[in-house]
């Protein structure tokens, strides 16, 4: 005869060792008197012992069940939080560090935010912010990033993402520049010297499709890998690089803050160009993890996003 206990028969154990009652454990498991006496039956032969037996008009416990009572409870109790959803964790509780892949003009956004909230909520996180230097897929895939944020480009069939802002493009330049005499138009835009952000060293991009609709083309003196690179440059001379702002009517955006704190103009841009979304990419794992639901809420709370989980 096997001595083994599935787990319906370990809860069913322990509600007759509690109740002392056929009757009332069938009423505490939502089962029939007649399937509670069956279990019992199944119970005895598997366990050699009667474990409850008349006394008067009540069933009283065996020295076997009474051996049996704390350790039958236990198991059940393990039971339950195996198999119950994990409860919410405590941020301030957490001790753990995140890795985030984003430009670095994303992560001059979120760093300063990032590291506010985790002083006032979670202060044993730490954060490893890194450059757009992996693929994106199978980094998240394979856990060496637990967040991607920036214009999300690949679509992974696992990959979650979420839409945070949608930004649009200006043109900055230092205080004095000559475009910032007058309002700008498409030609004394195009006549400017410009310079580009590109990590593959692109000379063209939206902007330059757009002037050439109205015959118009720019002269792109430097292209450099970095957003703020580019700002430093556009401070120090006369060239425009373009930077992320706000639509009209939204709140401000953190993305132009490094701009406004370099003092720089910003320059609507007098032409129809596509605007920026700016999203989260994470992988399913990390879906239900209340440490990484953290995490996405500090992002989306910092980029002015609204809450969706």
């Amino acid at each position: 005869m096997s001595r083994s206990l599935d787990a319906n028969l370990a809860v069913a154990l322990d509600a007759l060792l509690t109740e002392q009652s056929v009757t009332r454990a069938a009423a505490r498991l939502g089962t029939s008197p007649a399937a509670m006496s069956r279990t019992l039956a199944r119970l005895r032969r598997t366990l050699q012992d009667p474990l409850l037996v008349r006394a008067g008009q009540a069933m009283v416990p065996t020295p076997r069940a009474l051996a049996l009572r704390e350790e039958a409870a236990a198991v059940v109790r393990s039971l339950g939080s195996l198999l119950s959803p994990a409860d919410d964790t405590d941020p301030a509780t957490l001790r753990r560090t995140f890795t985030l892949q984003t430009a670095d003009l994303v992560s001059a956004a979120l760093a300063p935010g990032l590291l506010r909230l985790a002083r006032q909520e979670a202060p044993g996180v730490s954060f490893r912010l890194r450059a757009e230097e992996l693929e994106a897929g199978p980094a998240l895939r394979d856990g060496r990033i637990d967040l991607e944020v920036g214009s999300i480009d690949h679509v992974d069939p696992e990959t979650q993402v979420e839409e945070l802002v949608t930004l649009r493009m200006v043109a900055a330049v230092r205080p004095g520049h000559p475009l910032a005499e007058q309002a700008l138009d498409a030609a004394r835009l195009a006549a400017a010297e410009h310079v580009a952000v590109s990590r593959r060293g692109r000379f063209t991009g939206p902007l330059d499709t757009a002037l050439a609709e109205r015959n118009l083309h720019r002269r792109v003196t430097a292209v450099l890998p970095s957003h703020l690179a580019a700002m430093s440059l556009a401070v120090h001379s006369d060239v425009v690089c373009l930077v992320p702002a706000a639509l009209p009517g939204d709140p401000e955006t953190p993305l132009a803050h490094t701009a406004t704190a370099l003092g720089l103009r910003l320059l609507d841009i007098p032409l129809p160009l596509p605007p920026l979304t700016i999203g989260m990419a994470w992988h399913p794992r990390h879906a239900s993890d209340s440490a990484h639901h953290w995490l996405r809420a500090a992002v989306r709370r910092i980029l002015h996003a609204p809450a969706l989980d």
